[in-house]
């Protein structure tokens, strides 16, 4: 049976976003529209659908580097910051997003807090990815031929 670790990452994302839309529980708080990703974003997001975006790459990182805290995910969405003359810096991401995104994903059931290591996923969680992941399987492994070598 195909896992997360046999579909490649931005289909996934793309695909896992659209069905938490449609999700009661994850919802974007009402200040997402004018809140920067972090402090080395200069811009907030474009996006329409951002919030449904970051909570699908959350949920995937969970998955594969489960037990994982805010902090380590702050690092992962960090990038450079853009310091005029001086040469750019490494800055980590904003942690609001972060922490009210596992909340929700956590009320959705597929997630859970472990100890002081963070968060890992359900059964719930890691069976809901799996049946997506195997059904992506199925519908693009005529589109993309590469996917058959998984």
């Amino acid at each position: 049976m195909p896992t997360v670790y046999d579909i490649p990452a931005n289909i996934l994302i793309r695909r896992l976003a659209q069905d938490l839309k449609s999700r009661d529980e994850i919802a974007p708080p009402e200040w997402t529209p004018f809140v920067k990703t972090g402090a080395h974003k200069e811009r907030a997001p474009d996006d329409a659908d951002f919030w449904f975006v970051r909570c699908a790459s959350i949920l995937r990182k969970v998955y594969l580097k489960g037990p994982i805290g805010t902090e380590k995910l702050k690092i992962d969405y960090g990038g450079r910051k853009r310091r005029g003359t001086k040469p750019n810096k490494f800055h980590k991401s904003g942690g609001a997003i972060i922490r009210t995104a596992l909340q929700q994903l956590e009320r959705a059931g597929f997630v859970k807090k472990r100890g002081t290591q963070g968060r890992e996923m359900t059964d719930i969680g890691r069976s809901y990815m799996d049946k997506l992941s195997a059904a992506l399987k199925t519908e693009l492994s005529e589109a993309i031929p590469e996917l058959g070598k998984y």
